[in-house]
């Protein structure tokens, strides 16, 4: 805790040695011995690799939503519309909340005349979700998500986050290859 604080204080709030001595109570041996073991930490953790493991969605999961985003990218909105329950909930966040299948298929009609995205499979914050990307731009970046409930072999609900970036810098984004 004292090398996390010596380095805070002294290398981000930009506070000396002394006034980070005030500040936490602490010598200026035990400040300056702190604040160079949380400088070494820091080292030891940039140097380690960021291969983080992808992960892998249960086979149930990968397969629904699979299905669901070929039939959407292929614009086949009559079978994805084939998909969704009944009792189906939607909400395009900061947008609109719709319910039942005759209001939410409005929605796939919206997608239809748009043709700025493109759907693939991730994961979002460790949940199984259908990343939007924008074909045109040639990086691939995400710009957007989804995140779909299913019930059996049916679509209950569709939380998209097409209108809502502001979720997108803090959010843990995984593709899924294939």
């Amino acid at each position: 805790m004292a090398q996390r604080g010596a380095v805070i204080l002294v290398d981000v709030l930009g506070l000396s040695l002394h006034e980070t001595c005030e500040v936490t109570g602490a010598t200026l041996a035990a400040t300056k011995a702190a604040l160079h073991r949380g400088r070494a930490q820091l080292r030891l953790l940039a140097a380690e690799p960021e291969q983080a493991a992808v992960p892998r969605l249960d086979a149930d999961d990968e397969r629904r939503l699979r299905r669901y985003v070929d039939l959407f990218n292929a614009r086949d909105f009559d079978a994805v519309r084939a998909l969704i329950a009944e009792d189906i909930q939607l909400e395009v966040v900061n947008r609109t909340r719709l319910r039942g299948k005759a209001e939410v298929s409005t929605y796939f009609g919206n997608y239809d005349r748009m043709s700025d995205w493109a759907l693939s499979l991730g994961v979002v914050d460790g949940r199984p979700a259908i990343l939007i990307r924008n074909p045109q731009e040639p990086d691939g970046a995400v710009r957007g998500f989804m995140l779909v409930e299913w019930r059996d072999e049916q679509v209950v609900q569709i939380r998209d986050f097409r209108y809502a970036p502001w979720c997108l810098p803090d959010a843990e984004i995984s593709v899924m290859e294939g």
